[in-house]
């Protein structure tokens, strides 16, 4: 239980960020303070993390014709931008038309800000003659010291700070101003905190010695006498601070926090931990006291009466529950409702890499013509890296300027699926043809943010929430998930193919964006048909229902998708932040993510699979989801013809097909194979998987109506049952493509599988199946 020098920890420190710098090319070191771009960005001044390379994201993701975007840029290096409508070659920006090229640009280094705690400018003003803070943490990690409850800063002796430590240590700091440091630091042994547990922790003062508490129980006594000096620093809950700049983020969970201005007695600290943080502090002593009850938005109140309302930096997590809630007892399928529920308490996750939106100022702002045609865009960003040309796309949707008549066709865009795999907004620049994997690509910088629906948080956080006004890498226009020789994708290029076949086949469309849909959920009013396209795998309740509407009025759908409406997304109120909680690693949820955090903070409504949450796929669009395999042209599948009598194969035009006769691939059978990598079949196939039905399980009837029109099948057989089990498709079926009129209303045409558009831009045969359903759908040319 020695003192601990806080100059020495900051040399220390200051060590080691040299040590990254080192190792890391073009990082620059993390300790360097300076407050203005955190200040000039809206937050308080907070540490920065300069990034090598260059990085860039609109501030939209999508504009009408006639509307402005504006693109925001951070870069080490000179670079020129340049915006493009992208053409008919999908593989070949030569293609690409150029609408405009800005002058170059000199390099504009932005820092990031990561890291999330509670702002609290109320601070302490007048000297203690005794003190007590106090909260409950549940630790992720102890890699590096962590702010729990603090008003100091390491380059003064003023203050008071509760932290943890490396090494599982919990560190109590009182400054009176002129004490020496080893006399107002003072830290327990290693090991008496555990990682992912809650854990009540005290630090108490009564005058004459400090004292801190784990649990109940007494794990370090040491001496200190006169008077505590709270200093001129703002409060702050989940961070530290050094030369004035917030540091030391806790990647962990916190719940009551609050401070006394006299030291509780130990039958009370006794009482207090028996609570499980049931009970805010309170009483005349109570200097500040937050309950955390929001479970929402970034104001967190102060229960005291003192009004030291915090606020949050880099939005954090609600809905995690606190010390008296297990989150793993919660049933998978029930209504439980955590707003009745009186022992879930509320807790706050805070990580030392939350960000949402980078904050950065605009660098280039483009008009987008009226005459704009909609469709895929992006800006492309030259620029010279170690002697290597590289060109760095910013992909965006442009829909139709507002005094246009609408189109016959509405494509729906999946980018709320490009953002879940954007896994590392900070990555790399790599080049046209890169294997774009689950995670992402290597990072620009070790301790740059790189998590998403798929990659926890640097402390082992489960990743609930994703920023819009980021960088997003993963929407490239031109990168692969596979071999280059298979050459397969499944985000945005996945999406290109289709759009590329209608224009040339002379049909007109207006495109829009997941949240353009979410946020007017009756857009596709007034069109022809709704074409889901690629893998449209985020739904949020409001898109589901507003394409519900639409059918149910007499609309027509065509889905060019695979793992269709998989998982529930909601947004916030300004759509900047889109969230999304998944349960069940085995299928990609997030590891370290229970049942009973499944609960949107947006609006308290369960999350994880769509067909959970009561809005399945195949109530909506015929098909559901059966699972996923690999990527290659040797494991892909194809269509068989099941129903070749069938009108779609042979009005107004001949398909040519007869039962069996393969299509969904090239004209020499060898790639482009349509059923690859995720597939939908119908629920009475689905059916057929599953064999166990778990506690509380419900096994829905499939609707009537339903056509199957071709059977799509992969040599390996691996599937997942309607409870998400591992299961064994029936003869070999992982797809199947149907026509289906609703009984409540509407068409849908569903091809069942992520490759359907890519195999649509080689098959003469899936092309004249596509016009026979544009013509059903009442489509026409021109």
């Amino acid at each position: 239980m020695k003192p601990t020098s806080r100059r020495a920890f900051i040399k220390q420190a200051g060590a080691a960020a040299a040590v990254v710098a080192a190792v890391t090319p073009g990082v620059a070191p993390l300790l360097a303070a300076d407050p203005l771009p955190a200040e000039s960005a809206g937050i308080p001044p907070h540490r920065p993390l300069e990034l090598p390379g260059l990085h860039a994201y609109p501030d939209a993701h999508s504009v009408p014709a006639g509307g402005t975007i504006r693109f925001h840029v951070s870069s080490a290096e000179p670079y020129q931008l340049s915006v493009y409508r992208l053409g008919p070659n999908v593989d070949d920006p030569a293609s690409d038309e150029l609408l405009q090229a800005f002058p170059p640009s000199a390099p504009t280094p932005q820092p990031i800000h990561p890291g999330s705690y509670v702002h609290v400018e109320n601070r302490l003003r007048r000297p203690l003659a005794a003190l007590t803070l106090e909260c409950w943490v549940r630790p992720w990690r102890f890699l590096h010291l962590q702010g729990l409850l603090s008003q100091e800063d390491k380059t003064d002796a003023r203050g008071f700070a509760l932290g943890l430590g490396p090494d599982g240590y919990v560190g109590f700091f009182l400054g009176d101003g002129v004490s020496p440091d080893d006399a107002a630091i003072h830290r327990t042994e290693p090991g008496v905190l555990e990682k992912r547990q809650w854990q009540h922790v005290v630090a108490r003062w009564d005058g004459v010695a400090k004292e801190i508490w784990v649990n109940g129980k007494l794990v370090g006594r040491w001496p200190f006498a006169g008077q505590c000096v709270p200093g001129p620093h703002p409060l702050r809950l989940g961070a530290m601070a050094e030369a004035g700049v917030a540091n030391h983020f806790l990647d962990g969970d916190l719940a009551g926090p609050a401070i006394y201005e006299r030291a509780l007695a130990p039958e009370e600290i006794a009482r207090r931990f028996a609570a499980k943080g049931a009970a805010p502090a309170r009483g005349p002593a109570v200097l500040a006291s937050w309950p955390l009850r929001e479970e929402r938005g970034e104001r967190v109140a102060d229960a005291s009466g003192h009004r030291r309302h915090g606020r949050i930096i880099n939005h954090a997590t609600w809905m995690i529950g606190g010390p008296a809630f297990d989150g793993a007892k919660v049933p998978r399928f029930s209504t439980y409702d955590p707003a009745k529920d009186a022992t879930r308490g509320h807790g706050l996750r805070l990580a030392a890499d939350d960000l949402y939106d980078c904050r950065w100022r605009a660098t280039h702002e483009w008009r987008v013509p009226p005459t704009a045609k909609s469709g895929l865009y992006a800006a492309r960003i030259r620029y010279t890296l170690d002697e290597k040309a590289l060109d760095y796309p910013v992909t965006f949707i442009v829909r139709k300027a507002r005094f246009r008549a609408k189109a016959p066709l509405l494509v729906l865009c999946s980018s709320s699926t490009w953002l879940a795999y954007n896994s590392a907004p900070f990555a790399h620049t790599v080049p046209p043809g890169t294997n774009f994997g689950t995670n992402g690509h290597r990072n620009s910088h070790p301790e740059a943010p790189a998590y998403s629906c798929y990659r926890n948080h640097h402390g082992g956080q489960p990743a609930y929430q994703f920023g819009l006004r980021m960088p997003w890498p993963s929407a490239g226009p031109q990168l692969l998930y596979g071999s280059r020789k298979t050459g397969y994708s499944h985000l945005v290029r996945a999406e290109r193919f289709l759009p590329v076949w209608l224009e040339q086949a002379g049909y007109a469309y207006d495109m829009i964006s997941d949240l353009d849909l979410h946020r007017d959920p009756d857009l596709p009013r007034g069109y022809s048909a709704l074409v889901i396209n690629g893998h449209s795998e985020y739904w949020s309740q409001e898109a589901y229902e507003g394409v519900d509407r639409y059918l149910r009025r007499g609309g027509a759908a065509v889905v060019l998708s695979g793992n269709t409406m998989f998982w529930r997304t909601t947004f916030n109120a300004d759509g900047s932040v889109m969230e999304c909680r998944k349960y069940d690693e085995r299928i990609g949820g997030r590891g370290g993510a229970p049942l009973g955090e499944l609960f949107h903070s947006h609006d308290g409504r369960r999350g994880s699979l769509m067909r959970e949450c009561g809005y399945p796929a195949w109530k909506l669009v015929g098909l559901e989801c059966c699972g996923w395999g690999g990527v290659e042209a040797k494991e892909a599948g194809v269509y068989h013809a099941a129903a070749p009598e069938h009108f779609l194969f042979n009005h107004p035009e001949s398909v040519g097909l007869a039962a069996g006769d393969t299509f969904g691939h090239s004209p020499d059978g060898t790639s482009h194979k349509a059923v690859g990598h995720e597939y939908d079949v119908r629920l009475s196939t689905l059916i057929k998987m599953t064999e166990t039905i778990p506690a509380g399980g419900v096994l829905p009837a499939e609707p009537a109506g339903l056509t199957t029109l071709a059977l799509g099948k992969r040599p390996n057989q691996d599937a997942l049952d309607f409870f998400t089990n591992p299961a064994k498709s029936p003869d070999g079926v992982l797809a199947e493509m149907i026509y289906w009129e609703r009984p409540q209303g509407g068409r849908v045409f569903h091809a069942g599988a992520i490759g359907a558009g890519w195999a649509l831009s080689v098959d003469p045969k899936l092309q004249a199946l596509m016009r026979n359903v544009l013509h059903a759908f009442r489509v026409r040319r021109g």
